[in-house]
């Protein structure tokens, strides 16, 4: 969320895995669009291979962990919508989805992690198995805030899975119950994550260009 209990999944870690370090591949000048897209990455990540391998692996660990029950995907607009659909699609189970968008109240967000809700949830999550889908999370602040929201509410259940997670920027802990990657504290853009609304559409998770990334606060 943002850029800035026990686990059933062991989260994979970055660096080393699958194309990380890589420079951009099959960009040769010219190429148009897809090298002005391509000039904002500084380096890959984690690369398109290896990032749908890993969302077929928790497809397959949620899916059994919610055989002949009553599960309801909740995406956190924006980011998240690339991984909750190509999660989905991975599911053996029957589900349901629905939306939230939400804002940081700025530099508020640094200490209290108070948010306001931009676009609330269409369906009564009350007694359903409600899975949280996050695009990463950095200090854990927000999704803080969103869990005790939609717990009060009453769910059945009220789990998360994130595709990335930032430990080293973590000021709160929150349970998360399945994770695709851990990465280190780098500011990271594609497959839903943005960098002033730019390079979503990137097919793999790659590291901003130095040149663009913002001043530390």
């Amino acid at each position: 969320m943002g850029n800035t209990g026990p686990e059933s999944t062991v989260p994979r870690t970055a660096s080393g895995v699958g194309g990380a370090g890589l420079s951009p591949a099959g960009v040769e000048a010219g190429e148009g669009h897809e090298a002005e897209l391509e000039r904002g990455v500084g380096e890959i990540l984690i690369d398109e291979e290896t990032l749908q391998a890993r969302i077929v692996e928790l497809g397959g660990e949620i899916s059994a962990g919610y055989k002949g029950r009553d599960l309801l995907l909740v995406g956190v607009l924006k980011g998240a919508v690339f991984f909750m659909a190509d999660l989905m699609r991975e599911l053996t189970v029957a589900c349901e989805i629905d939306f939230m968008a939400i804002s940081s109240y700025g530099a508020a967000t640094d200490s209290s992690g108070v948010v306001r809700i931009l676009k609330d949830l269409d369906i009564n999550v009350a007694g359903r198995d409600v899975l949280v889908v996050e695009d990463i999370i950095d200090s854990g602040l927000t999704l803080s805030y969103l869990m005790r929201n939609l717990k009060a509410r009453k769910p059945a259940s009220l789990e998360v899975v994130a595709l990335l997670t930032k430990p080293d920027r973590r000021e709160i802990e929150v349970p998360v119950r399945y994770v695709g990657f851990e990465i280190p504290n780098r500011f990271v853009i594609g497959y839903g994550l943005d960098f002033a609304e730019r390079y979503r559409n990137l097919p793999y998770v790659a590291v901003l260009h130095a040149d663009l990334v913002p001043n530390a606060t």
